[in-house]
């Protein structure tokens, strides 16, 4: 029995953590970041002690409950950086990255607000960084406006988040409209393509209206 205690306490200091690590995404994608630290420990059944033992900060908590997201994120943005055409990139990276963040509002604030000295720091400066590389390359070709700056894509995500919908798809659809919206509206040299299927937003609008 002895021996088989260490490998014991270790498998329940996992389950605490993935449940910390559950309510706190849960958590923090319903209400935003300024869940207090107690309820998300609330949520996840362990003790204030428990949570702080794992997660000394809420800025490691955040880091680590997001790291999924802010991989595919950089992914994402890796992608629209290896395509050989800068503004077919540029729109890819965006119409992506929209709907992530549409999919999860807590990983949007976290991205947006980037606590000082949090290990996502880092993964948030390479993704803005490659993303102005590619926006060069794109106002170099002709098709990005000149007169784009990067925080034109910080104001694009700001703006993605407050779409607020009944469900997660109705979410995503809008964002994906947005998306095109913001992609035209930065184009220098505007070809209109279609844009994404609307969201029924306005209840008791005709349709088309």
């Amino acid at each position: 029995m002895p021996d088989r205690l260490p490998q014991k306490l270790r498998s329940d200091a996992k389950d605490n953590r993935d449940r910390i690590l559950d309510a706190a995404r849960a958590l923090f994608s319903a209400d935003g970041l300024d869940v207090p630290m107690r309820e998300i420990a609330r949520r996840a059944g362990v003790g204030p002690a428990t949570l702080y033992r794992r997660f000394p900060t809420k800025q490691t908590l955040v880091a680590e409950a997001f790291a999924d997201q802010l991989h595919a994120c950089r992914a994402i943005v890796d992608e629209g950086c290896a395509d050989a055409d800068p503004w077919r990139g540029l729109c890819l990276v965006i119409e992506k990255i929209c709907e992530l963040h549409a999919r999860d509002r807590g990983f949007t604030e976290a991205f947006l607000s980037a606590f000082p000295g949090a290990p996502d720091v880092a993964g948030r400066e390479y993704t803005l960084k490659a993303v102005a590389g590619l926006a060069r390359r794109a106002k170099d070709a002709g098709r990005l406006r000149s007169d784009f700056v990067l925080d034109d894509l910080i104001l694009i995500l700001m703006a993605n988040k407050g779409i607020h919908t009944r469900s997660t798809d109705a979410q995503v659809m809008a964002s994906r409209r947005f998306a095109g919206l913001a992609i035209q509206a930065l184009e220098a040299c505007p070809h209109h393509a279609p844009l994404p299927p609307a969201a029924r937003l306005a209840t008791g609008a005709p349709a088309g209206a």
